[in-house]
């Protein structure tokens, strides 16, 4: 089935079906990358890290056991139309954060561009990562 031309700029998240919601992920891979947290309410911050989940391929930033990432991997979120509000973690070019903000995608993003190489192209890939089973402490891997 074709996706009609500009469907996120029509309907709500919650409006969209299984399709377009899976279209929206650019393949960025930046939601397998791990984060810690420190502080506590107000002061509390996330930390992002150049580690990846072991099942992220470092070259083409997609998900090497997609179909059964819950069932292996206890630290993978389900990202869903419900809980899209509690995902503030989000990285801020990701469609679905963005969307739920009421912005537009960026130009790079595939249903834009119409180009599948235009994530790449963009500059916002993670250079120099790792796999958690080779990163030790976490803060020597962190993106300041």
């Amino acid at each position: 089935m074709a996706l009609e031309e500009e469907f996120w700029k029509k309907k709500k998240l919650e409006q969209m079906n299984q399709e377009e919601w899976e279209a929206l992920c650019d393949g960025c891979g930046l939601c397998c990358f791990r984060k810690f947290i420190t502080g506590r309410k107000k002061n509390t911050r996330i930390h992002f890290t150049r580690i990846a989940c072991d099942f992220l391929d470092l070259k083409t930033f997609r998900c090497t056991e997609y179909e059964n990432r819950f069932k292996l991997c206890k630290g993978c979120t389900r990202l869903t139309k419900k809980n899209v509000t509690e995902f503030s973690w989000l990285p801020q070019t990701c469609a679905y954060r963005l969307l739920y903000e009421n912005k537009n995608l960026p130009e790079w993003h595939p249903l834009v561009s119409k180009k599948n190489g235009s994530v790449k192209e963009s500059g916002i890939l993670i250079k120099n990562a790792v796999h958690e089973k080779d990163a030790a402490d976490w803060e020597d891997y962190e993106i300041k």
